[in-house]
This record gives C-alpha cells, sequence and structure tokens, in this order.
C-alpha cells in the first residue's frame, strides 16, 4: 500500500476515533467500533496505530499541522512574515479537518488522556519546529534563541487551535475562525522569528 494511502487511513481512522469519541466519550468507545467506523480491520488499526491507547489514534489530525508549520518555516524566506502560513484559504476538505480538529480539541477538557496526547503532540513539535528554524536561519538547533523562538511559536500555535475550540464554530466556519486566531496569536511574536 502506498504512503499516501496509508495516510489516508490513518487520518480516517483519527476522524472516525473524534467523531465516536465526541459521541459516546472516550471511555465508552471501543477500539473494534472504531475499527469498523473506518472500514478497517482490528488488526490494520492497531498496525497503523500502534501507541498505548485507543486515545492515540487522533495524533494524526495533529501531526498534519504540526508538519504543515515546519514545511513553510524551512521554506520561509528570510524577513517573510509568519503569516504567509494562512496566505492559502482552506479548501472544503481541509475545512472538515479544521472542524474535526477542533471538536478533538475540545475533547481535551473533558477526556485527560486526549488532553495527554494534545500536550505531547505540542511538546514533539519544538524540536521539530526548532530545526526548520535552524535549517533557514544557519543556526544551530540546540542554540537557546532557536529553542525559544520555537517554544513561543508552539505555545502561540497552542493557544490559538485552543480558543478557536472554545469558541465552537460551525464546521463551516472552522476554517475562517482558526485562521483569524492563527494570525492574530502569530502577530505577538516579538520580533517573528531569526532571519
Amino acid at each position: 500500500m502506498s504512503e499516501r494511502r496509508k495516510a489516508a487511513t490513518r487520518m480516517d481512522i483519527a476522524r472516525q476515533a473524534v467523531r465516536l469519541f465526541t459521541t459516546k466519550g472516550l471511555a465508552a468507545t471501543t477500539a473494534e467500533e472504531i475499527a469498523e467506523a473506518a472500514g478497517v480491520s482490528l488488526r490494520t488499526l492497531w498496525r497503523y496505530c500502534p501507541g498505548t491507547g485507543k486515545e492515540s489514534y487522533v495524533l494524526p489530525l495533529l501531526s498534519t499541522g504540526i508538519d504543515t508549520v515546519a514545511r513553510f518555516l524551512t521554506e520561509q524566506e528570510p524577513g517573510e512574515a509568519l503569516t504567509g502560513l494562512l496566505a492559502e484559504p482552506p479548501h472544503s476538505a481541509e475545512q472538515d479537518e479544521v472542524a474535526t480538529m477542533l471538536a478533538l480539541v475540545r475533547l481535551t477538557h473533558t477526556e485527560p488522556e486526549v488532553r495527554a496526547v494534545w500536550l505531547r503532540a505540542h511538546r514533539d513539535a519544538e524540536p521539530v519546529f526548532a530545526a526548520s528554524i535552524a535549517e533557514r536561519s544557519g543556526f544551530s538547533p540546540e542554540e537557546l534563541t532557536v529553542k525559544t523562538e520555537a517554544a513561543m511559536l508552539n505555545a502561540a500555535l497552542r493557544v490559538a487551535v485552543e480558543h478557536s475550540a472554545e469558541l465552537a464554530p460551525s464546521p463551516e466556519r472552522a476554517g475562517p475562525v482558526l485562521r483569524e486566531a492563527l494570525r492574530d496569536a502569530l502577530r505577538t511574536l516579538p520580533g517573528g522569528l531569526r532571519s
């Protein structure tokens, strides 16, 4: 199976997990139900989502955004504003992903295991962001300034997404609400990132 197809299957598993978690709760949702909803066998579910618990099945929804930011940071021209991340409005499929991700973030208030996954994804994002900042700036990802910039960016992104989730926008408004929050949060970073 191609990597693209595997990624699509992982994303569908994540979507179905969020849907079931939001309707039934994490504890009441079984791995079997998630597999059935995603149209895969239980064995395929475990192979594609080898995490320690069913709450980890949602990670693809989080890692997609992290990968997008890291790629932008690497490709960004010196002096380019971070709000360039938001230059393209999301397509309708991306709108659905945004609405699902915001539903997932709302779950972090009631499901401690989901909150732990959310926070772990952000912890894991910082070194990725630091490596991207270092690559475009020529500095080491181990420099305190680079690590601090990565942490500030990570915190701004996390707070913007959590703020958007609290507003609970309708699915068709999820993308615009998140884009506005991200734009405002990224503008608060002092002086941008190293050029």
